[in-house]
This record gives C-alpha cells, sequence and structure tokens, in this order.
C-alpha cells in the first residue's frame, strides 16, 4: 500500500497541473496573522460545498483564491480530474475541456502547518513549487504524502469543507475516462476524467455560515487507490 500510495504522489506531482513554462509568481500584500477566515460557497452539479478559508495562514493563497472567485473565473467550469481515493481537482477548464487563463503564478504556502487532510482544499501546480494559478483540489483521503517536507516543497493547503462533504464523496464515485483537453500546450488525452460532467456552476464568497453546520466528516480508514490507468488506444 505504501509503494501504491507514493507511486499515486508520484504521478500526481508530474500531472496535478500541466507543466508549463510560467512567469515569476506576483508579489502579494499579505493580511495580518491574525485575519479572520473568510467563506465561499461553490454550487456544483453535485451539490453545494461551503469552504472555510485560512486567511492567516495561507494569506497569499486564499487572496489570489478569492480574487479568481470575485472575477467569476471559476463558474461554468468542471472537475476536470477524479481519483476516487486520492482527491478532486477542478478550477482549470470549461465543459467542452478548454483551458482557461489565468493570472500570474503565486508562491507556494505549503510549510503553512496546514496537512492535506480529508475534506481540506489545496493549490494545483506544476513541478515548479511556485507556479499555482487557480486550479485547486479538494483532497476525499487524508493524504499527508502531498504535505511540504524535507526534500519536498509540497502542495499548499488553504482551507476546509465546512459544508458539503456528501457533495465531494458524490463527485469522487463518478465514473472517469479519457478525453481530449485543449490546454495552452496544445490538445491532447487527459485521463481520469468524469464521462459525465461535473459542473462548478458558481462560486462566491458568504458571510461565515452558522455554527451548527455540518461539520467534514472524519477521515475513512486508507484504501489502497489504483494507479491510474494507462491511456488507451
Amino acid at each position: 500500500m505504501t509503494q501504491t500510495l507514493a507511486r499515486i504522489a508520484a504521478l500526481f506531482a508530474a500531472s496535478i497541473a500541466l507543466a508549463q513554462a510560467a512567469p515569476a509568481p506576483a508579489p502579494a500584500s499579505a493580511p495580518a496573522s491574525g485575519a479572520a477566515p473568510a467563506y465561499v460557497k461553490m454550487t456544483t452539479s453535485k451539490g453545494d460545498i461551503v469552504i472555510e478559508l485560512d486567511r492567516a495562514k495561507a494569506p497569499v493563497t486564499v487572496e489570489n483564491f478569492l480574487k479568481y472567485v470575485k472575477k467569476g473565473q471559476y463558474d461554468g467550469t468542471v472537475f476536470h480530474r477524479v481519483i476516487k481515493d486520492f482527491m478532486i481537482q477542478g478550477g482549470g477548464f470549461d465543459k467542452e475541456m478548454n483551458e482557461k487563463p489565468t493570472e500570474a503564478p503565486i508562491k507556494n504556502e505549503a510549510s503553512n502547518g496546514l496537512s492535506n487532510r480529508r475534506g481540506t482544499i489545496a493549490m494545483a501546480r506544476t513541478n515548479d513549487p511556485n507556479s499555482a494559478t487557480a486550479q485547486f483540489y479538494i483532497n476525499v483521503v487524508d493524504n499527508g504524502m502531498l504535505d511540504a517536507r524535507p526534500g519536498s516543497a509540497g502542495y499548499a493547503v488553504f482551507g476546509k469543507v465546512i459544508q458539503g462533504m456528501d457533495a465531494c464523496d458524490a463527485i469522487r464515485a463518478v465514473p472517469t475516462g479519457m478525453k481530449v483537453a485543449n490546454t495552452r500546450g496544445g490538445k491532447g488525452p487527459m485521463r481520469d476524467v468524469p464521462n459525465d460532467t461535473v459542473e462548478i456552476i458558481k462560486i462566491i464568497e458568504i458571510p461565515a455560515p452558522p455554527t451548527t453546520g455540518e461539520a467534514p466528516k472524519a477521515p475513512e480508514a486508507p484504501k489502497a487507490p489504483e494507479a491510474p490507468k494507462a491511456p488507451a488506444n
């Protein structure tokens, strides 16, 4: 199982976002360390997901994410990469699998003490640690191997799902396969794409939800994930 997880992590590091040359990260002003969290509601074709964003520990990442939210970047995009016992990734492609343009990348805040646990949201990137732009993923199991550690820059967690893990679990369960994607690097096949589109209808910033809201479900017992299948001819 450990070897399988390591193999999945390696594949994730290589393909969680499209490898491409990226400009230097844009400078960003960080809010004070005691900044209050922000909240967004993600309306998807599988249900609503409410996310608490950690401004205190991931100020640059949260500011970047909210910038895309406010300009409507995510509206009408899809979850384009789903691995049942790993994570669900979205925010980069429209329903026709065309990659959306983005602004400059941001610095990697993976060393902020937040871990890639079930129910957390983190930034997708290329092999360059400072290449995250708009794509994000939600961990549907504990994925501590994606955290920063000696020899690995890690993937920056910047919030957690506080309502709607049932929607995340519905997304993780969809059948997937191969589709052709139109990327900035050209047209080509992409694996682990839902066979039926899972749309992010819109994401909006909201006030703090009631404290009685649904909490993320407890992490499940680890399962041995299947390695992504090789492309079919």
